[in-house]
């Protein structure tokens, strides 16, 4: 059984930062991908950030230069860093692991920005 638990969502005001991250326990094998994703009633969900298992990186045009995402592969944990956040940047934000065979997805964590 694979759990993903994202943390570090809260309000904040424009221009502020946040980071968030997701922890990853059980067996996990062949990831492909790591990413984040938020949603908010309006827009669905979309991808905001991804990175393979190789590094790359790719991100949503609205998010490009101000968010970050990484990982560390020893304690199976991604991380969204976030700064210059906008009030369009509110939403409740996922992380998702694929692999080979599955995809995982955490339970979200709320993120607003207050303007």
């Amino acid at each position: 059984q694979v759990h993903l638990v994202e943390s570090g969502g809260g309000l904040v005001q424009a221009g502020g930062s946040l980071r968030l991250s997701c922890a990853a326990s059980g067996s996990i094998f062949r990831i492909n991908s790591m990413s984040w994703h938020r949603q908010d009633p309006v827009q669905g969900r979309e991808l905001v950030a991804l990175i393979f298992t190789g590094g790359s990186t790719n991100y949503a045009d609205s998010v490009k230069g101000r968010f970050t995402i990484s990982r560390d592969n020893a304690n199976n944990t991604i991380y969204l860093q976030m700064h210059s956040l906008k009030p369009e940047d509110t939403a409740v934000y996922y992380c998702k692991i694929t692999t080979a065979r599955y995809v995982h997805w955490g339970q979200g964590t709320q993120v607003t920005i207050s303007s």
